[in-house]
């Protein structure tokens, strides 16, 4: 299948006005999606819209605009026209706003230090954008949440190394007990949940720990928090690391490390594209094992437990001090020989020469060789246990649903239209990821972030999850930055409930486009 001959499928579809997201017949039972309204900052590759929160109550959003380092609040009484009310400037708290939460009427702000190896803050403030306090948590606070009942708040302290990779601070989790009025919160609230109990013999062998001269604690970088149903409970993602860490709320004690393992791409339903010289859709077997590093995590309960759900991102240590990203055609990336045989066939260009692998895993020092290629992220979404076992994988689902339904787009980055593109690196890059019950159903909305798509998924059987829709308002035929190319890298993914929603009984999809800087307002539909 050659993309020239896809390209040209996908030209006339658009000439005709079908639209992308749009099965030629839907299933029974299917959702539908419908852009009905974008707000646009104007600015392109800046990330002027990240993360993205919903409160009720005012119809107002909360969008992370890091090109300002402030939080844009958007008007949604009329979501065909979402405007910007005001900005919240939080800069006297630090260089950054990382991420919003909203609950009833609250909103929290994780705010980095202008030094990012030194601690940020957290602020509260009401939904007219007055801060109300501040609170100091950990180096580099990612991510933040509210539990389901609102009496915590859940911080992702990720404690990045400097770019020189000489200072590394700790990574943790800072759990904020929050007081009955917000404006009395002080730092006697704050507990840290740290990593300093585990040693390199406790963890889990699949639990990388590479970084130079690096304890554990300061190896860890917590990404993403998902807090169990009754708050107990959170589970937090290491991404660097390949690991998901169990925090015990009440006590602020990270109770357990678990290893996610690998991805076997070399089995049947594991296949990928790794060649952006191809000129290709060549999905297929290779020997080659994914690191699933997820970024977002939600979380959802069936039939009494509760099941984990994670965006398989991928993500490497990347900096001016130590990298560990190689290609695989590298010559001073050598394969064994004997678990390699065909490996001057391997290094070729055109099959996994090109694929971006981790130098800091699969070595055998004695040799100088690598027994096992490992590259970055797994394609897909996976389903756990609460303890870490995997319970399902959506396998090549990604590349192969977006070879069909998007082919002038197949594995392209998110600020240019180039088809196979990223096939080298992770593919589509699923990021994001929310969990929403409509109609009595569990569904799983995971964003692309290079393919600029949401997939969505029907979680009824946490074992057999069914693809729903591919939803995308990226347009192939213009070429960014231009406006009508439409939304780029889904960064934050939200969905309103039919109860929350301005358009009354109605659900709706709400997703923040880090590269386009739009937030784009999706009504959902049953047919």
């Amino acid at each position: 299948m050659r993309l020239t001959r896809l390209t040209a499928t996908l030209a006339l579809t658009s000439l005709i006005g079908t639209p992308l997201l749009a099965d030629a017949k839907p299933k029974p039972d299917s959702l539908t999606f419908t852009a009905i309204g974008t707000y646009r900052t104007g600015l392109f590759e800046q990330s002027a819209a990240e993360i993205v929160a919903h409160d009720a109550k005012t119809q107002r959003l909360f969008v992370v605009n890091a090109a300002s380092g402030k939080i844009d609040v958007l008007d949604i009484r009329t979501p065909s026209q979402p405007a910007l009310l005001f900005s919240i400037d939080l800069s006297a708290y630090g260089s950054t706003v990382n991420s919003v939460a909203v609950h009833h009427g609250l909103v929290a702000a994780a705010v980095q230090n202008a030094v990012k190896t030194e601690p940020g803050q957290v602020v509260l403030l009401n939904a007219n954008g007055q801060a109300l306090s501040a609170v100091t948590v950990g180096a580099l606070p990612d991510m933040l949440t509210f539990t389901p009942d609102g009496r915590r708040i859940l911080v992702a302290n990720e404690g990045e190394p400097s770019d020189d990779y000489l200072i590394d601070p700790e990574g943790s989790v800072s759990i904020i007990d929050l007081p009955r009025r917000p404006q009395q919160l002080s730092q006697r609230n704050v507990r840290t949940a740290h990593f300093r109990a585990f040693s390199r013999e406790r963890l889990d062998p699949s639990v990388r720990i590479f970084g130079p001269n690096a304890s554990v604690a300061q190896d860890l970088e917590p990404e993403y928090i998902t807090p169990s149903s009754d708050g107990r409970r959170a589970w937090v993602t290491l991404q660097e690391n390949n690991a998901i860490a169990e925090v015990d709320v009440s006590t602020a004690r990270v109770v357990a490390i678990r290893g996610l393992g690998y991805k076997d791409h070399s089995l049947s339903g594991n296949e990928l594209d790794a060649s952006d010289k191809d000129n290709a859709v060549n999905i297929r077997n290779w020997p080659v094992r994914g690191l699933y590093q997820p970024d977002a995590i939600s979380s959802f309960r069936y039939r009494g437990r509760t099941y984990l759900v994670t965006a398989n991102e991928g993500d490497s240590r990347d900096y001016p001090g130590y990298s560990e990203e190689t290609r695989l055609g590298n010559s001073a990336y050598l394969l064994d020989p004997i678990k390699f045989p065909d490996a001057a066939s391997l290094k070729q260009n055109a099959n996994l020469g090109r694929l971006t692998v981790s130098k800091a895993s699969g070595l055998n020092p004695q040799t100088g060789t690598y027994e096992a290629i490992y590259a970055f992220g797994a394609r897909s979404f996976s389903v756990w246990s609460s303890d870490g076992r995997q319970v399902y994988d959506s396998g090549a689902d990604f590349e192969r649903i977006s070879a069909e339904r998007m082919p002038a787009l197949f594995n392209s980055n998110h600020k240019e239209n180039s088809p196979d593109g990223r096939s080298d690196d992770k593919g589509p890059e699923p990021e994001g990821v929310t969990l929403a019950k409509l109609w009595g159903k569990p569904y799983a909305f995971i964003g692309l972030e290079r393919l600029s798509a949401v997939m969505v998924y029907d979680m009824s059987r946490p074992q057999t999850p069914r693809f729903v829709e591919l939803v995308s308002n990226r347009n192939a035929s213009v070429q960014p930055p231009a406006a009508e190319a439409g939304d780029l890298g889904p960064e934050g993914v939200l969905v309103i409930s039919a109860q929350d929603s301005p358009i009354r009984g109605v659900p709706m999809l709400v997703v923040g486009n880090e590269v386009s800087g739009t937030t784009t307002l999706y009504r959902i539909d049953r047919r």
